[in-house]
């Protein structure tokens, strides 16, 4: 990881966001979720709105707006409720490769811890919405 650059700014947070969906676009478990939901025209608007929510939380800056937790809670009704920790697992090594495969430093350390946290929120916040029959 030596020579690696810290996270210091919007560019070095949209470098990561776009290495980390090339990376879930690609993936064989995830692509087929994400391409439901999202359209090939428009990942750029998804890749800039992530990009403030990465934003915003890294340097707490008031850039997001909008509400992951509905979003998920949607994108999980829509698969049948079918989303499952093993779906976040892959989410998360596939931030945490992207992160250590550009970045070094503390922000970098940070990203991933709240990508850690975020993960587990999201399921369970999705688990909670879920209808008793599928729980």
């Amino acid at each position: 990881m030596s020579g690696l650059n810290a996270i210091e700014n919007r560019q070095d947070v949209a470098s990561l966001v776009h290495l980390f969906y090339s990376k879930v676009r690609k993936n064989e478990v995830l692509a087929p979720i994400f391409s439901k939901h999202i359209k090939d025209h428009e990942w750029q608007l998804h890749n800039s709105k992530l990009t403030d929510f990465w934003e915003s939380n890294l340097f707490k800056k008031a850039k997001y707006k909008g509400s992951p937790v509905s979003h998920h809670i949607k994108v999980d009704k829509a698969e049948s409720y079918k989303i499952e920790p093993t779906h976040f697992g892959i989410w998360l090594q596939l931030w945490i490769e992207s992160v250590d495969e550009l970045f070094q430093g503390e922000i970098a350390t940070q990203a991933k811890f709240i990508a850690r946290k975020m993960s587990t929120g999201q399921y369970i916040a999705m688990w909670n919405h879920r209808p008793d029959i599928f729980k």
